[in-house]
């Protein structure tokens, strides 16, 4: 398969090309991948017809594709309902297969404490706090000069209390130790019906590098949403209508 160049990832084959080395697995981000960011967690657009399309791209591939976000799935349920799409939600600490069991022991919340340093900084600063059954996120895009202050203080309440942080687009949070997308990608490989696939990871943030890495383990790869930042992708996509173009949804 063709390399990213020296100007970025190339963009990828198409599906029907990828197939024909065998069966592959699709593993989909959410923010920034099938809808577009937006100004807050709550303020994105869903297209009506992205949860049918979803199902129906999950009918082609025998239910070898899923959903892998940083939203905790009660989030997520909010957005699409109740779709029949295996889905791993709070960065793979919290996974499902596609009839609604469980994969795993499912995210653990954050100490309470936590939540309320990250509360009152976040209203000090006039920054927006997300709470999520898996951890709590600030939100900086109105005021992106207070990145460096934001990111430096969730650092320091990791570090005290054993957390992880994850950055992204214009956000920081902070989680339980080892939950990232990559574990969930392996956890959901290692069992049927993804088991003996390929598996290719999409999505357009820093920590959907943990996905892509995965699956470059296990035989397959990434693909990046734009050309944002350095990555360890095969492949990339322009934007959210250019992954739905490429997936046929």
């Amino acid at each position: 398969m063709q390399m990213g160049t020296t100007d970025g990832p190339a963009i990828p084959p198409s599906l029907i090309d990828m197939e024909a080395g065998g069966p592959i697995a699709l593993f989909l981000d959410f923010d920034g991948t099938l809808v577009e960011i937006a100004a807050g967690p709550d303020a994105i657009v869903v297209p009506a017809d992205l949860p049918t399309a979803l199902g129906r791209l999950a009918q082609r591939f025998e239910n070898r594709v899923a959903l892998v976000s940083g939203r905790s799935l009660d989030d997520i349920a909010q957005h699409l309902g109740d779709v029949p799409i295996t889905r791993a939600g709070s960065h793979g600490a919290d996974c499902r297969r596609a009839d609604g069991s469980v994969l795993g022991e499912g995210a653990r919340p954050l100490d309470p404490q936590v939540v309320d340093q990250l509360a009152s900084f976040a209203q000090e600063q006039g920054l927006d706090l997300e709470r999520k059954s898996h951890g709590a996120a600030i939100h900086f895009r109105r005021k992106p000069e207070l990145e460096a202050r934001a990111v430096g203080f969730a650092a320091s309440v990791a570090e005290t209390h054993g957390l992880d942080i994850k950055t992204g687009k214009c956000v920081v949070e902070l989680v339980a130790k080892g939950a990232d997308k990559g574990q969930a990608v392996r956890a959901f490989m290692a069992s049927h019906p993804f088991a003996g696939s390929r598996p290719w990871f999409i999505g357009d943030d820093v920590t959907d590098e943990d996905g892509f890495a995965a699956c470059k383990q296990l035989g397959g790869g990434g693909i990046l949403v734009g050309h944002k930042h350095e990555t360890v992708a095969n492949f990339a996509l322009p934007d959210v209508a250019g992954v739905y173009e490429w997936l046929g949804l």
